[in-house]
């Protein structure tokens, strides 16, 4: 039986049936969980072609991804407007903002490439600093390659963002299947037949991104969707349109873009406690993934809808379908986390390491897996609540605050300075700081100063 939602006297009705949830939501889990495992077959593969090619997929996707956080989440906020113009109804403006996005987002990330290959040779020595000849051979070639396909992933990114809008995400679905496969089966092809070195990682990334790219704004022409692209030449720049889509997307990338840069900073801490700490912080980072794609793909779900609510003026719908979606997270997320619980024997046979490496990978694991299903959804979830609602500055400041004042000192308070390693850095990460994150973040959405965000007419 559907429920109906309630509605807020005077203000436009907006509804979303149990199956189009599901219909929104099922493919977007699907994708986080591809995403994940590609990422492991990928590593599986660049590891027989040796330690050199090894470190420079490490090190220059420490860089490029980067750029992937920051794009991405300006791709959520420009979707976010959409979202809200769709709520309104207005149609016009919600079109435009899609092709907003899509200049922005191809605008900007050609300049971050251009800047990518001009200062090359700063990037690699002084952000990679002093490494063996050998691994910074490798390093130059894969960069040289891997750059290229940063417009490539930004453009999917928007085009994805933008069908979700539409609750399509069916869509991003099938062109990330085309992505990943073309990923996969180029590593394969090019390594294990045609035995290439570091280019055999390089080259598919390359071209897997840049024909989803083009498919997915390919698709995007058409011009009986809802939201489209259209020619060129009838594109006019609208400056309200493109200060809207910036209010959201700058916070949103400049958190995402401090959040990856604190990962780095506490991968340098980590590396200094050992080669044990290293491949359990390795470990946790992987099993980590699992621990958290449910709830970042309800979360991509909860931006389509809450940001339609809030441009309809239907707050209480908004926080109905909150309390709906976070229900459904809770226990796919309690669902996901206790079966790796379970496995982590079979798991930690798989990776054959150490038995210090092993203790201190279980010890990880555990701590963010149960972290995950208490405290992973009002620290993430509540936030992209509120962005998708327009309250992303806010967001930007308290998550760079308990980032920096939680995760990273306390990582270094307790990992360096009272002795607990990688498992101190572990505790600041997936207990303090999220427990802190909470507790900002839930105090916000009851406050309700997030219905004064929405973006303006």
């Amino acid at each position: 039986m559907e429920i109906k939602t309630p509605v807020v006297a005077g203000k436009k009705e907006i509804s979303f049936s149990d199956r189009e949830l599901v219909a929104l939501i099922a493919p977007l889990l699907a994708e986080q969980f591809l995403a994940i495992l590609v990422g492991l077959a990928d590593s599986l593969m660049v590891s027989s072609v040796g330690d050199a090619a090894i470190s420079a997929v490490s090190l220059v996707d420490s860089v490029s991804n980067l750029m992937i956080y920051i794009f991405s989440a300006m791709a959520a906020g420009g979707a976010a407007v959409a979202g809200q113009y769709i709520g309104r109804r207005e149609q016009a403006n919600a079109n435009a903002a899609g092709q907003h996005l899509i200049l922005l987002l191809g605008a900007t990330s050609l300049l971050f490439t251009a800047l990518l290959y001009l200062f090359r040779t700063t990037v690699l020595t002084t952000v990679f600093g002093q490494i063996d000849a050998d691994v910074m051979a490798a390093t130059d070639k894969y960069y040289r390659i891997v750059v290229a396909s940063i417009p490539g992933i930004a453009l999917y990114n928007g085009g994805a963002a933008i069908f979700r809008t539409m609750e399509r995400s069916d869509v991003s679905l099938k062109v990330s299947l085309l992505m990943n496969g073309i990923n996969v089966a180029g590593n394969a092809l090019l390594i294990f037949v045609f035995h290439m070195d570091v280019a055999g990682v390089a080259i598919p990334t390359l071209v897997s991104r840049t024909v989803a790219a083009a498919v997915i704004l390919a698709l995007l022409f058409n011009e009986s969707l809802p939201l489209h692209l259209s020619d060129v030449r009838s594109f006019s720049l609208r400056a309200r349109l493109l200060r809207n889509i910036l209010y959201i997307g700058i916070p949103s990338g400049v958190e995402n873009g401090m959040f990856h840069l604190g990962r780095l900073i506490l991968f340098s801490l980590i590396s200094t406690f050992g080669t044990a700490s290293i491949v359990a912080n390795a470990i946790g980072n992987t099993l980590g993934n699992f621990h958290v794609f449910a709830g970042q793909a309800v979360g991509l779900g909860l931006t389509t809808v809450v940001s339609q609510c809030v441009g309809a003026g239907n707050f209480d719908a908004a926080r109905y379908y909150m309390r709906k979606l976070v229900k459904a997270a809770y226990a796919a997320m309690a669902a996901v986390n206790l079966l790796i619980i379970a496995l982590l024997p079979a798991i930690m046979r798989i990776y054959d390491v150490s038995p210090e490496g092993e203790r201190l990978g279980v010890a990880v694991s555990l701590i963010h897996g149960i972290s995950a299903i208490f405290l992973w959804l009002p620290a993430f979830m509540i936030p992209t609540f509120l962005r998708a609602a327009g309250d992303a500055r806010f967001t930007m400041t308290a998550s760079m605050l308990t980032m920096w004042l939680c995760r990273v000192l306390l990582a270094y308070v307790f990992g360096r300075f009272l002795g607990y390693g990688v498992i101190g850095v572990w505790v600041a990460h997936a207990i303090v700081d999220w427990t802190v994150r909470s507790v900002i973040f839930i105090a916000r959405y009851r406050s309700g100063k997030w219905t004064t965000k929405a973006i303006r007419a």
